[in-house]
């Protein structure tokens, strides 16, 4: 058997297609649990699934590429998803988004320069009637007014920074 030279094993990756049972149906689940691995979807670990599956790299390139919830660089410590749907618009959330970059000198869908804070921008977190909404390190929040996103995400930069 030929190995190729520039194939790198992923460990991770390859238990969590194992207990998949490498299986090419398990791939949304099989990225979901490689990305909480590392904190993002990596070159080898993307390798690995590839051909624990045996699928080809443009196809999970493909769907990596198409689903908003996959990344492929490090986050940043600390995630800000502000909702920007039609419901969370009319009660102020595109104000409150324009806050957040100027706050932390980040634009949407970018990493602040300390690598502290992320901003995305999510299409609804099925928190409706409490809009605007926000998930700030997945915890689900509503009603945010600018001065309570920062006071939640100055006490998670508190803790980050005890610990």
């Amino acid at each position: 058997m030929t190995a190729l030279i520039n194939k790198l094993e992923h460990e991770g990756a390859r238990a969590i297609c194992g207990r998949h049972n490498n299986k090419p149906d398990a791939l949304l689940e099989i990225l979901h649990e490689a990305q909480e691995f590392d904190g993002y979807l990596g070159d080898q670990a993307l390798r690995t699934i590839a051909e624990a599956l045996n699928i080809s790299r443009a196809e999970i390139h493909g769907v990596v590429s198409f689903y908003h919830d996959y990344r492929r660089e490090p986050p940043a410590r600390h995630v800000i998803k502000l909702c920007r749907a039609e419901a969370c618009q009319a009660v102020g959330s595109e104000a409150l988004a324009a806050h957040a970059e100027e706050k932390w000198k980040t634009p949407t869908g970018g990493i602040s320069a300390d690598q502290k804070i992320g901003l995305e921008a999510v299409y609804c977190l099925g928190n409706c009637a409490l809009g605007p909404a926000a998930m700030i390190d997945g915890e689900l929040y509503g009603r945010i007014t600018p001065g309570r996103l920062e006071a939640l995400v100055a006490e998670r930069l508190d803790k980050s920074e005890r610990e």
